[in-house]
């Protein structure tokens, strides 16, 4: 079935009133991961996705420890509701056990990530036990067991440790070596070519002719994919010339898993662009109903067209700055980061903001404002950030966040609750 049945039997809507939320969902029923595998150092696996499950091979911790610094003991020793007096014999330190037995009435001095010596099953905090010369003093109400971390509480021997499709972050990072591995199996970066298209491109460091611009968009791409580990072709500019055009779709497609251009998507823009991608592949074009970035192209180039076998997918962005990193915040990082092979794919979480000023909004398709978050008065405020032009990649430096106003939303009052999207995250 291709692509545009595919479409026609999920949906059933003109895909000139696409939602957001549609478009995501047709994109992520098409997607499958299918990247090799390859062993890598360590600290090289930041940011990469496990392509196979860990097992532990030992015990974390290896041995029951003290969690608190305080007194390790025999709770059978303990009255209930008195207070008890109990013989220190002797200190247990992390890497260094007390060595012998406690008999009974006795404990041991024990500090954090020490291992308790035979028969000790409880250890009281220091800070309510009271020290009387070479006794301490042990109020009522210990419980059995307490202030003990057990061998394999945080990690079983034999275990799923990390399942394939995790993201490996500093705290994946911890945990791998937490086990011993010096190296892990990580699916093989994404490869992605990505280019410009338009006469009225200029790349960088040339003077500028009458009625051109700089080329922005690579750069912001780079930024974006870079951030995701890919491995990045990055084919320049492309003027309008049908046959330049697909020869480098031909040679993007060829040499990635992953085709983005910006430029030449809108209606009645460049038009042998929809032709020329029919000769190519197969590729559905969209109006969407958000703003910015209207216009958006996705689907499968070279190989087999829509099919599995060969080619590459494509995401035809439109060519306004911000329109651009929009688009490419709201449909293709997820997409990257699913054929990737990560599961679950990083969470793009919405936080509510009180609006500092009011917002023209009309119902009917979604906004993507880009706003400044803050927090005064023990509460999140957002307000819009310079001009909201879709070509004005200011907004995009002076803000944090998108200001999200949904698909059925009106305007925005000044007070009124909206949601937004932090920009960065904290891990």
């Amino acid at each position: 079935m291709s692509l545009s049945s595919r479409f026609s039997c999920l949906d059933g809507h003109d895909p000139d009133a696409l939602t957001v939320e549609q478009a995501r969902a047709f994109i992520h029923s098409q997607l499958r991961p299918r990247l090799a595998g390859e062993r890598v150092a360590l600290r090289a696996a930041l940011g990469r996705v496990l392509a196979r499950d860990l097992i532990a091979p030992c015990n974390v911790p290896a041995a029951d420890n003290s969690a608190m610094d305080g007194y390790a003991l025999r709770h059978a020793d303990l009255d209930d509701v008195g207070t008890t007096s109990l013989r220190v014999v002797g200190t247990a330190l992390a890497g260094r056990p007390c060595a012998g037995a406690v008999a009974a009435g006795e404990c041991v001095r024990i500090m954090t990530g020490a291992v308790p010596p035979p028969g000790c099953d409880t250890v009281v905090m220091q800070e309510v036990a009271r020290v009387d010369g070479e006794r301490v003093l042990i109020p009522g109400g210990q419980r059995k067991g307490q202030n003990i971390r057990l061998a394999g509480e945080d990690l079983a021997r034999g275990r799923p440790a990390l399942t394939a499709g995790r993201l490996i972050r500093p705290a994946e990072l911890g945990l791998v070596a937490s086990l011993g591995f010096a190296e892990i199996s990580v699916f093989r970066r994404l490869r992605v070519s990505f280019f410009s298209t338009g006469d009225e491109l200029s790349s960088i460091g040339t003077p500028l002719a009458e009625g051109e611009v700089y080329d922005s968009n690579r750069y912001t791409l780079f930024g974006m994919l870079s951030r995701l580990g890919c491995e990045l072709l990055d084919l320049g500019v492309v003027a309008d010339d049908p046959q330049l055009l697909a020869e480098t779709f031909r040679q993007a497609a060829a040499a990635a898993d992953v085709v983005i251009s910006s430029g030449g998507v809108s209606v009645g823009e460049a038009d042998f662009v929809k032709p020329l991608m029919a000769e190519l592949g197969e590729v559905l074009f969209w109006k969407i109903a958000m703003k910015p970035g209207r216009p958006l192209a996705f689907g499968r180039i070279g190989g087999a067209a829509g099919g599995a076998d060969g080619g590459a997918w494509l995401f035809g962005l439109p060519g306004n700055p911000v329109a651009v990193m929009v688009t490419f915040y709201q449909f293709v990082r997820a997409a990257l980061y699913r054929l990737m092979g990560a599961d679950p794919l990083p969470l793009e979480p919405l936080l509510p903001a009180l609006c500092e000023q009011g917002l023209k909004k009309a119902p009917g398709r979604s906004e993507y404002q880009r706003g400044i978050l803050s927090h005064a008065a023990g509460r999140w405020r957002v307000r819009p950030a310079a001009a909201q032009g879709s070509g004005v990649l200011r907004s995009m430096t002076e803000a944090n966040c998108f200001i999200v106003l949904g698909h059925e939303r009106g305007p925005v009052a000044a007070g009124d609750v909206v949601e937004v999207q932090p920009f960065d995250g904290l891990i």
